[in-house]
């Protein structure tokens, strides 16, 4: 392949790195979105027949995991997570 093809896919803009609160503010955000998350794949289960009990069993471990992880960067960062009332729904979904 040459430089030419290669060029096209160069990304032209610089990319910013967060500050330490926006990092912060999007854990709190990924624990909100992934708990919302679980509460869906819970209700989609209590209705769910034949392979879709698999499908969603499998989701609620997985969001459960991933939830369980969340919580632990925020415990480890010190964070509280009382600054879920400072964010609001809409940014998070």
């Amino acid at each position: 392949m040459s430089d030419k093809y290669i060029e096209k896919y160069i990304k032209e803009t610089k990319i910013i790195e967060k500050t330490k609160e926006e990092t912060d503010k999007d854990l709190i955000k990924s624990i909100i979105k992934t708990k919302i998350e679980l509460v869906n794949a819970n209700k989609n289960f209590e209705y769910a027949e034949g392979e879709l009990i698999d499908c969603y069993s499998y989701q609620i471990k997985s969001l459960q995991a991933k939830l369980d992880y969340l919580i632990k960067k925020v415990k480890q960062k010190g964070l509280v997570l009382d600054m879920i009332n400072a964010i609001s729904l809409e940014d998070v979904v």
